[in-house]
């Protein structure tokens, strides 16, 4: 979804007394788009209102923060605000039980195993096998892993959806920089050697910014299929990037 604004309404929020309401007003939609668009992979728990209001939040923020000189877009600019803001959001709230960041980690090491032993991608029979589980009760272990898995670098490098508990890999000073931006290097090949349905469910929803009932028609199959495939794509992505966090010396 893209908000139409001349350069002129952008460019009054460098100068000496920008109309916040009214360009709240404007790009409100924008915010509703995304907080809809996340809501589909997030646990039941979570409220539609909170993820508006915190995203209003982050509008706000990025009213007052935006910077033309810095070359990004508004919308750009905002929808990284917005979509932070509510992610904040949802971990402040603790909406998803400890017990399911678990399991999300066992998922990823299972798939880790299989493919280390077999050297190709993983089937969903063996992933099953591995955690001892039927082919119903891992259906249900990967949607209900896919509200835990919010995709950043923050989230995929973590063992755990509690703050106090993530450690991801990090260097302080002026390489820490440099090492995001090599972990993302490495996330976008590591997307690209997913499975060919895996990869193309991850395009909709983050390229195209399609929601799971859209990408499930498209497919053809039912959205509980979708959040399943998304869900096992973010587990898949986690185990693969285990050896760059390895190496990292996280």
């Amino acid at each position: 979804m893209t908000v139409t604004s001349s350069y002129s309404e952008i460019g009054a929020l460098n100068g000496d007394s920008p109309n916040y309401d009214e360009l709240m007003t404007r790009y409100a939609p924008m915010v509703k788009h995304i907080a809809y668009h996340m809501m589909g992979r997030l646990p039941s728990t979570v409220q539609l209102d909170d993820m508006i209001q915190a995203g209003m939040i982050g509008l706000f923020e990025a009213l007052k923060g935006y910077d033309m000189s810095r070359g990004a877009s508004f919308e750009t600019y905002a929808r990284i605000r917005i979509r932070g803001a509510m992610i904040d959001e949802v971990r402040r709230g603790d909406w998803t039980p400890r017990s399911v960041y678990r399991k999300s980690r066992l998922l990823s090491e299972a798939i880790k195993e299989v493919e280390e032993r077999e050297g190709r991608d993983a089937k969903d029979s063996e992933i099953a096998e591995i955690l001892n589980m039927d082919m119903h009760e891992y259906s249900n272990l990967v949607k209900e892993a896919a509200g835990s898995q919010l995709l950043s670098y923050e989230d995929i490098t973590s063992t755990s959806g509690n703050k106090d508990e993530i450690s991801a890999a990090h260097i302080e000073g002026p390489y820490q920089e440099l090492q995001e931006e090599d972990f993302k290097i490495g996330l976008i090949e590591k997307i690209a050697s997913l499975p060919e349905r895996e990869k193309l469910v991850m395009a909709l929803y983050y390229e195209e910014e399609f929601n799971l009932r859209e990408i499930g028609e498209i497919l053809g199959v039912s959205e509980g299929r979708v959040c399943q495939i998304h869900g096992q794509a973010l587990a898949r992505l986690r185990a693969r990037m285990c050896e760059w966090l390895d190496d990292s010396g996280s």
